[in-house]
């Protein structure tokens, strides 16, 4: 029994690949066409009213930055969609917010707080931290009128808040300053057991995903989150 061997190629191409071919090239050699008589009309054009041109030139890059701009925009859509995430959900706020936070100095960060506070509505907005704050950095009241109290920690991304710090202020928060929402305001993260404290104390934390997202206005204030 003879095996037979592989079949020798033929050196003709098929008529429909030929076919496909010409196209390609016919379309390629129109578009080429196309685009040098539009652009020998827009030197004529310029050498007769330049103004004209111009305004004609910078719509056409306008319009065509709009639709690279909706068309990014549609992938972008379409990869949140493709991962699980609805199209119309809030994208996480720019890192570069973070990274402003994480320039500041504790106070300077007190006083951003502070604004933050003021931009959404509070009233009666203080800085009060520093010496004798007895955790109290920056009070408020709320739109709805209860009263805000928050510590601002001005920290580093390894530098988590912890337990001890959390049972500080919830020490003082309540007792003390009388805080009907009381939250820790930081450029870090929290670490478990703190974060496990917080919770079962009726603490906010808000790490830097949070404080951006407030920052950027997609998330909520830390009173509107304990509602």
């Amino acid at each position: 029994m003879t095996i037979p061997g592989p079949r020798e190629r033929s050196g003709r191409q098929s008529p429909f690949g030929l076919r496909q071919l010409a196209l390609c090239f016919g379309l390629i050699a129109a578009l080429v066409c196309g685009a040098g008589l539009t652009v020998r009309a827009m030197a004529t054009a310029a050498a007769d009213r330049p103004v004209s041109a111009l305004a004609t030139a910078a719509a056409l890059f306008t319009v065509a930055a709009v639709l690279r701009r909706r068309h990014r925009l549609r992938q972008a859509a379409g990869a949140r969609e493709y991962g699980g995430v609805p199209a119309s959900a809030p994208t996480v706020a720019e890192p570069s917010l973070v990274l402003a936070y994480e320039s500041m100095s504790p106070d300077e960060f007190e006083e951003a707080v502070a604004e933050l506070c003021t931009r959404d509505g509070c009233t009666d907005v203080q800085v009060t931290g520093g010496a004798g704050d007895l955790g109290a950095d920056v009070v408020a009241t709320a739109p709805d009128g209860r009263r805000v109290v928050i510590q601002c920690k001005r920290y580093s991304p390894d530098h988590k808040v912890g337990s001890q710090e959390l049972q500080r202020f919830g020490g003082t928060c309540f007792a003390v300053h009388g805080a009907h929402t009381a939250t820790v305001v930081t450029t870090s993260a929290f670490t478990q057991p703190g974060a496990a404290y917080a919770a079962q104390c009726g603490i906010g934390c808000f790490g830097a995903e949070e404080l951006a997202a407030w920052a950027a206005g997609t998330g909520p204030s830390p009173w509107e989150a304990e509602r």
